[in-house]
């Protein structure tokens, strides 16, 4: 049995099917899954989510890359946080991939964003879930400056190097693998896949996008996250089994649920 760690099951192409999407969860004996916020405007649609399906976790947060939105407050993040399905802060970090002519140091207000997100995490108690892109230096350097490593959390959609990793994990954090692990060129995630010590890994979808092969280019939902699970066991030269236990088990001890 897999969880999926990070889903966005609200979104486009998933919402108006969402009874098929959660039959195909059972189908493939996916358990669980954490439907993972981007701004204020779409969090109820996430919660609604939540609420009416027991297996379905919500997060609250807005993403590094969403300019045009309503900006968090520390304030208004805890408050939202304190809503019984949401386990988690995020996702929030740094995404400097689409600066165009802007440099980095116009992204201030994502390193202003992301300190908030990580002091609302402080607040409430509940771990982060930190989206990195082009970013990673920014990412680590603000993650110790804010002590993120007290919440806790995950580096979700991991395709950094393994070194990054481990500055990543020497913070507490935990480090989450895409369907970006299956793809043939993706050999430092691969290699991360094979290196992170197996107490600390996430699985997730990132759905509807990056789904695994065999489904690559296609839209992507949380029933294949067993593909990603037996890719990485592979890897690892474990069986599924042990790979999904021991996800599944990180899964519900970092993000406080009980299993």
């Amino acid at each position: 049995m897999f969880v999926d760690s990070h889903c966005h099951i609200n979104f486009e192409g998933l919402a108006e099917r969402l009874p098929e999407v959660l039959d195909k969860m059972r189908e493939h004996q996916v358990t669980h899954a954490l439907c993972v916020s981007v701004d204020l405007e779409t969090l109820p649609q996430v919660l609604a989510i939540a609420e009416r399906h027991e297996h379905i976790y919500a997060s609250v947060g807005v993403h590094p890359d969403h300019e045009e939105v309503r900006e968090p407050t520390l304030a208004e993040l805890v408050e939202l946080a304190a809503h019984p399905k949401v386990v988690a802060i995020g996702e929030t970090g740094l995404d400097y991939y689409r600066l165009g002519e802007r440099t980095i140091a116009d992204m201030e207000w994502q390193r202003e964003r992301f300190r908030t997100h990580i002091r609302a995490a402080h607040a409430t108690a509940k771990p982060l879930i930190i989206h990195t892109r082009a970013s990673s230096e920014d990412t680590l350097r603000i993650m110790a400056e804010e002590r993120a490593s007290v919440p806790g959390g995950v580096m979700h959609c991991f395709t950094e190097p393994w070194h990054v990793a481990e500055a990543a994990l020497a913070q507490d954090f935990h480090i989450s693998l895409s369907g970006i692990v299956t793809f043939k060129k993706a050999e430092e995630v691969q290699d991360v896949a094979r290196r992170v010590p197996i107490e600390r890994l996430l699985i997730e979808t990132d759905s509807p996008y990056l789904a695994p092969v065999p489904y690559r280019g296609k839209p992507n939902e949380p029933a294949y996250i067993s593909y990603v699970g037996r890719f990485i066991a592979a890897q690892r030269g474990i069986s599924d089994e042990a790979l999904a236990a021991a996800t599944t088990q990180n899964f519900f001890r970092l993000f406080k649920i009980a299993a």
